[in-house]
């Protein structure tokens, strides 16, 4: 999506971007949270420091060096924002997506600092939802800064990882952002599941006739496709950050981790490709198996207009027989004084013969063309 950005030299200021009609940040009648989650100073693998405010830790990574600050960041203000970029030198592009947020995944490299977006997921069983969080990572020499727009991931899980293996810690910023990683990654494991179960529920319902299906298929193919548009961009992502890591000198040991990483992320695309082809194939047959049943009651309803029709018959071919009589006593009983046959002594029964005779035609006729 192609955006408006104003630029201006010199100190990160600007007018409100057009996209502040997308900030997810809570509305002020929600409760407050700080801003600021987390802020240690590492060394050699271990917390040396928790700064009180953000310009303790500037001044503390002044002050020792080769250290690293990991700050992590709920939901911040745009001024904190705008501190962090001018310590630590971030490319406002990148500040103004954290700000807005409702990015996709992507890895954009500023100088010196690689500015990430990964899309975190969780699985809501009970209404059959994805509810995806967005995670900003920006990576630098001696900073790893993260700034969530939701409640997903937990970061604080990866932190205590990541304290708990000083040696993978050891290794700096790159380590952290493969820990961040890895945790969005795995949390997807839930979200497969839980959209696995869901579907072979709906395969039952396909083929049990419920009429409810249809919509839940949809509903489903919905959340799937989001998720789909999280984790393809992963990939691509993972491989890039491999096929630079030479250059940007990624410890050895880093890249066998992220290639686990990515390994995991082709797992879980594949996994949710299958499962968009999946809702198709049961589109497609709940819509035959709906074709059929429409056929079959037409079948139905038409073997029933049939039945119905050879009954009409049956009863048009009664009424004609017993009309013939009708027409023919009626006839002769009019009572007028001059009448061929009135006064013949064999009119009786010639009319009673000609009533039975027409009857018997009639039933005849009627016979042969099976109306009877």
């Amino acid at each position: 999506m192609t955006r408006a950005r104003g630029r201006r030299r010199g100190r990160l200021t600007r007018e409100p971007a057009p996209e502040k009609s997308m900030d997810p940040r809570p509305s002020e009648d929600q409760p407050y949270r700080p801003t600021v989650i987390n802020n240690t100073i590492y060394q050699d693998g271990r917390a040396i420091d928790n700064p009180g405010s953000l310009a303790d830790a500037f001044q503390c990574l002044k002050d020792k060096p080769g250290a690293l600050a990991w700050i992590g960041l709920y939901r911040p203000k745009e001024w904190e924002l705008v501190k962090l970029a001018e310590e630590f030198q971030l490319h406002e592009l990148a500040v103004e997506d954290a700000i807005v947020g409702s990015q996709r995944p992507k890895a954009d490299r500023y100088g010196e600092t690689l500015f990430v977006v990964l899309r975190a997921a969780t699985y809501r069983d009970e209404v059959e939802e994805v509810a995806f969080g967005e995670l900003n990572v920006f990576v630098g020499p001696d900073f790893v800064l993260t700034v969530r727009h939701s409640e997903a991931p937990d970061l604080q899980v990866v932190r205590r990882r990541m304290e708990s293996e000083p040696d993978l810690l050891r290794k700096g910023p790159q380590a952290v952002l493969y820990a961040i990683l890895d945790a969005v990654v795995d949390d997807y494991a839930p979200v497969v599941k839980g959209l696995q179960e869901d579907i072979e529920e709906i395969e039952v319902q396909v083929f049990g006739g419920d009429p409810a299906v249809s919509r839940r298929v949809y509903e489903l193919s919905r959340e799937v496709i989001e998720f789909q548009r999280a984790t393809a961009p992963l990939v691509r992502l993972i491989d890039g950050f491999i096929a630079g890591a030479d250059k940007y000198g990624v410890d050895e040991e880093l890249q066998s981790y992220l290639r686990d990483v990515a390994d995991h992320a082709i797992t879980v695309n594949e996994r949710v490709a299958s499962f968009r082809q999946q809702l198709q194939d049961i589109l497609v047959v709940n819509s035959t198996l709906v074709t059929q049943a429409q056929n079959a009651e037409m079948a139905r309803m038409t073997e029933v207009s049939i039945q119905q029709g050879e009954e009409v018959k049956k009863i048009s071919a009664w009424a004609a027989i017993l009309f013939a009589p009708t027409v023919v006593g009626g006839i002769y009983g009019m009572n007028f004084d001059h009448m061929p046959e009135y006064h013949w002594a064999l009119g009786y029964p010639f009319a009673i013969s000609l009533m039975a005779g027409v009857c018997v035609i009639l039933y005849v006729i009627f016979k042969r063309r099976g109306w009877l």
